[in-house]
């Protein structure tokens, strides 16, 4: 299910977000009874500071030794999608890119997508 996210993160930034749909309940509810999916202390949004924080908690609570950020898992979200054979055009919407040329950093090759391609030869009934 899409999520219309737009202008929520107050920053230039909008799109749409894939949320699980049996998450939608909680969704919805945090939707009536408050303004930003997740407050701050007071009510109000959280800082992009404060994600930073809870995700740098996270990431050593689980013992992951790489360096994480908010966007590194916004990009790891996209690279996952094209990965998978999801249209870049999709994904720029999804992401809110205006450009198309700013989504197309997601199109780098992958190992795992260099291994699946197929020579044209071998599809040919060639006995030698």
């Amino acid at each position: 299910m899409l999520k219309d996210f737009r202008n929520v993160s107050g920053t230039s930034r909008s799109g749409f977000g894939q949320f699980p749909i049996h998450l939608l309940r909680c969704l919805n509810y945090y939707s009536i009874s408050k303004k930003y999916l997740i407050e701050g202390r007071g009510g109000g949004q959280y800082s992009a500071k404060s994600l930073a924080a809870v995700l740098t908690a996270a990431v050593e609570k689980a013992g992951i030794k790489k360096p994480v950020t908010p966007h590194w898992l916004r990009h790891s979200y996209a690279t996952h999608l094209h990965e998978g054979g999801t249209d870049i055009r999709y994904i720029q919407e999804l992401l809110g890119h205006q450009s198309s040329k700013t989504t197309e950093i997601y199109t780098h090759v992958s190992n795992r997508e260099i291994r699946e391609i197929r020579s044209p030869i071998e599809d040919m009934d060639i006995k030698i």
